[in-house]
């Protein structure tokens, strides 16, 4: 059978599991424990790279992992990974900090990734790579002879050509990223964008079964939205609050909740729900003094510019609205720059009437598929969803708003406070068999179906000249 390798920029050691590690860690875990195999990635911490690979091994997974050189991790990470892959793709040109050291810094770690993995390959393992650390890193292990089949899942979202373009290392991004035999996205409109700026740059040719041939290479491509694990999700939720939160939630009493959690970024829309708030308060003034707008943002990247920024933006904006509407004994917009435990905020989330997920742009946003999956079925709560996150797309019964319109936000706040059970039972119901059937294992296993019945590159090689040589995904 068939080994399993999963290549990341960091790697999610096994007793993170116990600490609540994510859904993506968990559907990753999933799919390595069913094949047996190696997570590989960088270990998160700065040294020597050059020492021997930390390996732990456990059942039939082992973890290899390695440190950067500060260098390498300001060229790779700080500034090409997270100062211009990131804000670029998701759409802030004005963000991106393109220097051409950064972009041989990515390019020599992922090289230095291939050179690293190569000796622990076996002839029949299957690879499978995420995000946008590693949009060469097939490409590196091409040229150092590796045939086995690969696959790339991208995260975030894929930005159209009029942005990718103006990347100056795009040609050769994109040209890197066709040496994968499978291509995964989030959303057709990402799929689409990835398959106009290659057509852009060069000869594209596609057939019936998104099998797609450039630059001489071959490969396939397609949607699977990444889930969670609703069950686990759902009993999480049902459990008791701690003593000090159920005395909290006794004291609010008919207080209505409007709830929100992110990490402190600036694609996730929250100095615009902020705004949309007040909107809230100001066109709607039953709503005053009833209900209370929760947001937690923990801080990410804090020692980037724009993110420090946005940080300082979020604690005025807070202030203001504050002291405009906030009366004795009542305060409307609580603002909390910390993190909580994730099994926390599931419970959380099940006791908030509302909420409120709106991002400027995001690949798929998993906070939208927790809070359905943590609702009381009986009685649950509204989503008010950006229409620009990939969750859109499967949670058509959220009420969907443009977070750019504070106005329509703010509609939607108080349609979601005032909606009847029945409407509120039936969106539910609707969303939930979407969360329940697309789940972190359908995700994986699908992706890894699709990826083995593509023939390895030792036996497509002979029929190079005909892209049907791609068996049909099932």
């Amino acid at each position: 059978m068939s080994r399993l390798i999963v290549v990341s920029n960091r790697i999610a050691p096994p007793e993170e599991k116990k600490s609540g590690a994510g859904g993506l860690a968990v559907g990753i875990l999933g799919a390595l424990k069913a094949a047996g195999g190696l997570w590989f990635g960088w270990s998160g911490e700065i040294g020597d790279e050059q020492a021997p690979l930390k390996k732990h091994s456990h059942d039939n997974i082992t973890w290899a992992s390695f440190d950067l050189s500060e260098e390498n991790y300001e060229r790779y990470y700080c500034q090409f990974s997270n100062e211009v892959l990131w804000p670029a793709f998701h759409y802030r040109l004005d963000l991106v900090k393109y220097q051409r050291e950064s972009w041989e810094g990515y390019q020599r770690v992922n090289a230095l990734l291939a050179e690293k993995l190569r000796p622990l390959l076996k002839p029949d393992d299957i690879i499978w790579v995420h995000d946008y650390h590693l949009l060469p890193f097939g490409h590196e292990l091409r040229k150092r002879g590796v045939t086995n089949r690969m696959g790339f899942f991208l995260h975030i979202p894929f930005p159209t050509p009029e942005i990718f373009n103006a990347l100056p290392p795009s040609d050769a991004l994109l040209e890197q990223l066709c040496d994968y035999d499978l291509l995964g996205f989030q959303t057709e409109t990402d799929r689409v964008a990835f398959l106009e700026c290659v057509a852009s740059q060069t000869r594209l040719s596609t057939d019936s079964e998104a099998c797609h041939s450039a630059w001489g290479k071959y490969f396939r491509s397609a949607v699977y939205p990444i889930g969670i694990e609703p069950d686990e999700i759902a009993e999480q939720a049902a459990e008791a609050l701690p003593p000090k939160l159920a005395e909290l939630k006794k004291e609010l009493g008919s207080i209505r909740n409007i709830f929100s959690v992110e990490r402190l970024d600036y694609s996730k829309g929250l100095p615009e729900r902020f705004l949309a708030f007040e909107s809230l308060l100001e066109n709607y003034p039953q709503h005053r003094g009833k209900i209370r707008y929760t947001q937690i943002a923990p801080t990410s990247r804090g020692d980037v510019q724009a993110y420090q920024d946005i940080r300082h933006q979020l604690e005025t904006e807070a202030g203001r609205i504050n002291g405009k509407y906030g009366q004795l004994g009542w305060t409307p917009l609580y603002y909390l720059n910390q993190h909580f435990d994730r099994r926390l905020l599931m419970k959380i989330y099940r006791y908030a009437d509302v909420g409120l997920v709106t991002p400027l742009r995001d690949g798929m946003n998993l906070v939208a598929k927790e809070y359905v999956a943590a609702q009381n079925p009986e009685n649950p709560g509204v989503l008010v969803l950006s229409q620009f996150a990939g969750a859109a797309q499967e949670l058509t019964s959220a009420l969907i708003v443009n977070p750019y319109d504070r106005d329509d936000v703010a509609s939607a706040l108080h349609r979601a406070l005032t909606m009847p059970l029945t409407e509120r039972l039936s969106r539910h119901s609707e969303m939930l068999d979407v969360v329940r059937r697309n789940d972190i294992n359908c995700w994986q296993q699908t992706f890894l179906r699709d990826l083995k019945a593509i023939a390895p590159r030792t036996e497509a090689s002979q029929l190079r000249d005909k892209v049907a040589t791609f068996p049909k995904l099932a």
